[in-house]
């Protein structure tokens, strides 16, 4: 919100569960102040029923940021989603539409076998793509799975072909990345907060749309666990500790997915704060100038 404030920007969400509309605590949506401050896009514009792929995404993203271009305005792509930012920055992989009934299929299938044994299944047909995916990760297996259905070629032949839909713009990354200690606390503490501003209604709410578990909105972090909750199965106390150390698993995946991938022409070894703007500025502002 400082960078759109200071260069006259549109603030565009890259987070894969921000983009749902009944999670706003439970995913940290920026609330209706923060909304009002700066021109914010993407947030909470779909449905939890509905499919928001790399792709779908990508050319929301790309409208938005040519939306802004037309304004005389600086789009500010703000998100975790590391696919997300990959599929704007670099393109995508020029895999085939896939059909509803295969994806509604893989996923059926999945939720039938389970996560080790449906992992099993894609390691004898796709050795390469089930070597790369750990069996918790359900939504890219079932990826790797209704690709493979779809076109008869494994997710990995697609990710080697050369990139399409490149958006043709230079882009000038801010990684924030503390220090794990400080990053998992933070975790632990902001889901208590969660918790104390309305998670638990909110995963009430989507309970009562009765959707398909294998969703991703059924995924965010901390609806599995609270769900279990509100069901009886588990105490609120196995249920906080659950969600807890899922975040911190996913925060772990996400600082070496950054590490690896993103070229960050700042990298803030701690979470923002106000003695880091001057630096940011003046990164941007070089940026700006050397842009043709």
């Amino acid at each position: 919100m400082r960078l759109a404030e200071q260069f006259d920007g549109v603030v565009i969400n890259a987070d894969s569960m921000q983009v749902y509309d009944v999670l706003r605590v439970l995913t940290a949506r920026p609330g209706p102040e923060d909304e009002a401050r700066v021109p914010h896009r993407l947030y909470g514009v779909l449905p939890p029923g509905e499919l928001c792929s790399a792709g779908r995404w990508r050319a929301l993203a790309a409208a938005e940021c040519e939306a802004a271009w037309d304004s005389g305005k600086l789009p500010v792509v703000v998100g975790g989603t590391g696919l997300y930012l990959r599929s704007l920055s670099q393109g995508l992989s020029p895999i085939p539409d896939i059909p509803d009934a295969v994806r509604t299929a893989a996923r059926a299938l999945f939720a039938e076998m389970g996560n080790a044994a449906f992992h099993a299944m894609l390691h004898r047909r796709d050795p390469v793509m089930a070597a790369r995916l750990h069996p918790s990760n359900s939504q890219r297996l079932t990826r790797a799975w209704e690709v493979l259905e779809a076109t008869g070629r494994s997710l990995a032949d697609w990710q080697a072909e050369p990139p399409i839909d490149q958006l043709g713009a230079e882009f000038a990354s801010i990684l924030i990345a503390p220090e794990r200690e400080a990053l998992y606390a933070g975790c632990d503490s902001r889901f208590l907060s969660m918790l104390d501003h309305g998670a638990l209604e909110e995963v009430r709410a989507l309970m009562a749309l009765d959707l398909n578990p294998a969703l991703p909105a059924m995924k965010a972090l901390g609806v599995p666990e609270l769900t279990a909750y509100l069901k009886g199965e588990i105490s609120l106390d196995a249920a906080v500790a659950w969600a807890q150390q899922t975040t911190r698993n996913y925060a772990k995946r996400q600082q070496t997915w950054f590490r690896h991938q993103l070229d960050a022409r700042l990298t803030l070894p701690a979470q923002f704060s106000e003695r880091f703007s001057g630096e940011i500025f003046s990164i941007i502002r070089q940026f700006l100038l050397t842009q043709p």
